[in-house]
């Protein structure tokens, strides 16, 4: 079965309790279970396995490699993976360095600032910096517009230094690129930048219209911080 069953391209729109969805949730599960040898870094929830169809549209083939790819990464990256408490990157965090615009893109997608700038490579390894990313993308991809919609991401690279080039090897560069639509800025960023997004979602400082950036950074890093229990949860499943 190389897709989902007709008016596939439609059920994205459909809630989790629907017989379509739920179908397609109960084939995805049935492969999953049968591949053999494999652990799986969360159980084979509804709640779980629906994010990957919905992020693929509903291809089962397409959701089915998703699966496998993101439970392959989880185990061949523990040092990243296995400790997703807040506390673990509450430095990065406190620093501004990275932020959650508070509205979507007209895509419905969840746009993420990243401000390199405010990483000190003396205090924080490449993997505590993408710890970061894994939290709150373990975080917003509970949310169903994000599923359906994906992700973009802001790379402020004002204040890069090669301290910063010497932490991020080509592998985690390449892990980074993998997982998310970049857009990489430096000081001439607001031109461009509205060019992709409207100037009613940015933060002040990059030519918009919305709150400050360590605003932002801040309400994020509040949520991050009521979100320690889950995170914890899929943590120990991670290392089980």
């Amino acid at each position: 079965m190389s897709q989902g069953p007709p008016g596939a391209g439609r059920l994205s729109d459909l809630p989790d309790h629907s017989p379509a969805v739920r179908g397609a949730v109960a084939e995805l599960r049935r492969r999953a279970e049968a591949e053999p040898g494999q652990r799986w870094p969360q159980p084979l929830s509804d709640f779980f396995l629906v994010r990957f169809l919905r992020a693929r549209d509903f291809h089962l083939d397409l959701a089915w490699r998703l699966l496998k790819n993101y439970q392959k990464w989880r185990i061949e990256c523990p040092e990243i993976s296995a400790d997703l408490q807040p506390s673990s990157v509450l430095g990065l965090l406190h620093a501004g360095y990275h932020g959650v615009l508070r509205s979507r893109d007209p895509h419905g997608s969840k746009v993420l600032i990243y401000r390199i700038g405010q990483w000190d490579p003396k205090l924080f390894t490449a993997y505590d910096v993408f710890r970061v990313s894994l939290i709150t993308s373990e975080l917003i991809v509970k949310e169903i517009e994000t599923q359906r919609n994906g992700v973009k991401a802001i790379f402020d690279l004002q204040g890069w230094r090669f301290a910063h080039a010497f932490q991020i090897s080509p592998a985690v560069a390449k892990k980074i690129a993998a997982v998310l639509t970049v857009y990489m800025h430096g000081y001439n960023y607001m031109p461009s930048l509205t060019e992709h997004f409207p100037v009613s979602i940015l933060p002040q400082e990059y030519g918009g219209e919305e709150v400050s950036i360590e605003e932002l950074a801040k309400e994020w890093t509040d949520f991050i911080m009521a979100s320690a229990d889950y995170l914890q949860s899929i943590s120990l499943v991670a290392q089980e």
